[in-house]
């Protein structure tokens, strides 16, 4: 059955999604949080990215998330996605991120703002400067060139690839063996500090050597898959985790460049993320939310003026394209967009960013909406997602008007 696509007031009465940024669950909208306490309590402000994907940023995002620390965030636009606002580098000249005022004394490189907040708040587990986290500390920074090796140059040489895939092998054995050392699944016998220091990058590595290379870090570690079971039953992390999609595409300009290995399961892979389907792939293992559709169309609504505003297609076009996706989403009713609508549908597909614009599952409810609509009326994919920077996700065409 076909049918005329809802009006945005009809659209707006099918979500009651909302989320206390403030005291709830972690979120990447927040501006404050409490925890319950009183805004008077508030000594820490957290410079971070507006697009919740700075790797160094959610490091520390995540440790004050779990220590339940009450502070302010200040969002600053990362070099590769636009112009860096000149109050921040007025603060930070360098304009690198993250940094952080405790006290009014501020602080930069995620490593001295970890030390200088568990000098203040106490420590997260054992501490930065433990003997038992050293030592782990290191290994994450061997896995990260290892990483760096197979993923950022490429393979010139007879064998090389092969090369820079072992040697990545083996340094994840070595974490398989730190992992096999405790009772628990996470790096020391209860979560902390460790845990916080392998987040952000192997987060990374895993999505983008799925897609770049072919090889799956949970499917082939079980020490490493049970680890990242255990995280994603945290609502801490949860909350700054993202998806295969966009680190995928984040990362190249971030890193200088990934190199595909054109290998057939690497193909397949790329495939995949880019054009579905979405669920089932191994960037999450939680069971999908019963609310992932009324967060998507929620975020939706509230940037809809924006987004159709950004998207190439006429706005009258999009607009309708739009709710068709989002009837369809909601109610099941298959309602076909106008034609010359697909390449729309699939730019706003391609530029969902998780978590900054919604959690992992709602992102995924709507790449999936949007492929199926699109698919209706044709083929046209949208201009390509850019390599060398990601301009198109300029955070100045919602932030700033």
């Amino acid at each position: 059955m076909t049918c005329t696509p809802l009006s945005w007031t009809e659209l707006e009465a099918l979500t009651d999604f909302q989320i206390d940024t403030v005291n709830g669950p972690t979120n990447a909208q927040a501006r404050l949080r409490l925890f319950g306490h009183s805004e008077s309590d508030v000594r820490v402000t957290l410079y971070r990215d507006n697009h919740a994907w700075c790797p160094y940023c959610q490091k520390v995002w995540l440790w004050l998330e779990e220590k339940q620390v009450p502070y302010r965030v200040e969002k600053v636009t990362m070099f590769c996605y636009g112009e860096k606002e000149a109050w921040y580098t007025r603060k930070v000249p360098s304009g690198m991120l993250p940094a952080l005022e405790l006290d009014g004394r501020l602080i930069t490189e995620s490593d001295d703002i970890l030390i200088a907040l568990e000098r203040a708040f106490g420590p997260l587990g054992q501490g930065m400067e433990s003997p038992t986290v050293l030592p782990l500390r290191r290994l994450e920074r061997l896995l990260f060139r290892a990483w760096c090796n197979w993923l950022c140059y490429p393979a010139l040489m007879p064998g090389q690839e092969q090369r820079n895939r072992s040697q990545f092998q083996e340094m994840m054995g070595r974490v398989e063996s730190a992992l096999a050392a405790t009772p628990g699944p996470y790096f020391l016998e209860e979560f902390g500090t460790a845990d916080v220091v392998f987040t952000p990058y192997v987060e990374r590595m895993n999505a983008s050597l799925y897609y770049y290379k072919g090889y799956s870090m949970r499917a082939e570690n079980p020490r490493l898959a049970a680890w990242f079971d255990a995280m994603e039953t945290r609502p801490t992390y949860r909350g700054t985790q993202s998806d295969f999609h966009t680190h995928a595409h984040d990362l190249p300009p971030q890193m200088g460049g990934c190199w595909e290995n054109g290998e057939p399961q690497m193909l397949v892979n790329k495939h995949r993320v880019d054009h579905g389907p979405w669920f089932g792939l191994l960037d999450v293992g939680y069971p999908e939310p019963e609310n992932s559709r009324q967060e998507a169309l929620a975020r939706v609504l509230k940037h809809r003026d924006n987004l159709i505003r950004v998207n190439p297609a006429d706005d009258a076009l999009f607009d309708e394209a739009l709710r068709c996706a989002l009837t369809f989403m909601m109610t099941g009713q298959v309602c076909p967009p106008p034609a010359g609508s697909d390449a729309a549908l699939r730019y706003l597909r391609d530029r969902i960013n998780v978590p900054r614009d919604m959690s992992i599952y709602a992102a995924k409810r709507l790449r999936d909406t949007l492929e199926k609509t699109a698919a209706l009326v044709g083929e046209q994919q949208g201009p390509p997602i850019p390599l060398k920077h990601r301009r198109d996700q300029d955070p100045a065409n919602f932030v700033r008007r």
